[in-house]
């Protein structure tokens, strides 16, 4: 376990150095490379349960489009609502289970403190809350704001629209590579957040959090929910469905709750996990110049902001802003 000045700086840490993907490595490894991204949607992961639960949006719970072609409150609502259900239900169940309940206490949890119950630093002095005005008041209005101007889009013959039958090759690879688009256009959108003035208006809001929980995931100012899923808006020039929109913001939106988790896994039995938490982005929120994408790009290292979460890695940052 590291130690700083004889303190324990985390509760769990994974093995260190953490790697990121291999699909850049100077040398290629084909194998390895395959390996990464199977593990990335088999047996049970998010990426696969979120494939399975767009469908299952577009399907049993989205407007058809022939109904979105003028905008009008009862399908604009129904959307709204929807997602709605989703923010509340998913965060809601893993902050039951991981805070409210304990059910897992502290294993595989990567900070050792509790959410903030008494801070001047958020909304009425206590994280939960304001982490949930600010996901459910701006994160789901935005998320659906941009879910409805894409389906108005196709309804109306601005998008490129395919169907399964059509074309299920570009159909099934669009899940596939709407990953790695989310996670190049994250990088520049967070990183452009960290502009000062832009920090200054919006993404400090989301940084409030430096121990984070699922709720933390979405607590952005809506300036920030705004620029951070625009990225949707490649459907307006790629040839997709609206399927794919859903895939994608759900991606976004999700990920994001899994991400902030705090946890790096589910345990299932005690044996069997699912994986949730990113110790890459818990060590943005903890140092703040560092580590601006995923473990799944090659930016940070590039740029010199890659945080192994290693000693070394620590000292390479200790010129924080914030205090280590």
């Amino acid at each position: 376990m590291l130690k700083r000045n004889n303190r324990k700086i985390w509760n769990y840490h994974p093995n260190l150095p953490i790697q990121t993907a291999p699909y850049f490595n100077w040398q290629p490894q084909p194998l390895v490379t395959f390996k990464w991204l199977l593990n990335l949607w088999l047996p049970i992961t998010e990426r696969g349960l979120i494939t399975i639960l767009s469908i299952f949006t577009w399907i049993y719970f989205s407007p058809s489009l022939n109904r979105c072609h003028n905008f009008s409150l009862d399908w604009i609502a129904e959307i709204y609502l929807r997602n709605f259900s989703i923010m509340f239900l998913i965060t809601g169940i893993l902050h039951l289970y991981f805070y409210s309940f304990s059910m897992q206490g502290k294993v595989l949890k990567f900070d050792d403190r509790e959410l903030a119950t008494n801070s001047r630093r958020f909304t009425l002095k206590n994280q939960v809350w304001d982490n949930m005005f600010w996901s459910l008041g701006s994160g789901v209005l935005v998320w659906s704001s941009y879910e409805v101007l894409l389906m108005w889009g196709f309804a109306n013959g601005y998008g490129i629209l395919i169907h399964w039958e059509n074309n299920p090759v570009w159909f099934v690879s669009l899940f596939l590579m709407l990953p790695l688009w989310q996670a190049f256009s994250f990088y520049w959108i967070h990183r452009l957040l960290h502009w000062p003035p832009l920090y200054k208006l919006a993404h400090s809001v989301h940084h409030r959090n430096a121990n984070i929980g699922p709720w933390s995931g979405n607590s952005m100012h809506p300036v920030e929910h705004i620029l951070w899923l625009s990225s949707v808006s490649i459907h307006w020039l790629i040839a997709s469905h609206p399927v794919h929109v859903i895939y994608y913001l759900q991606l976004q939106v999700i990920g994001a709750v899994t991400s902030h988790s705090g946890f790096e896994e589910l345990l299932i039995s005690d044996k069997k996990r699912y994986a949730l938490g990113e110790f890459f982005h818990q060590l943005h929120h903890r140092y703040y110049e560092c580590n601006y994408g995923s473990s799944e790009t090659h930016w940070d290292r590039l740029f010199g902001t890659f945080h192994d979460g290693s000693e070394k890695g620590l000292e390479k940052i200790k010129k924080s802003k914030y205090k280590i």
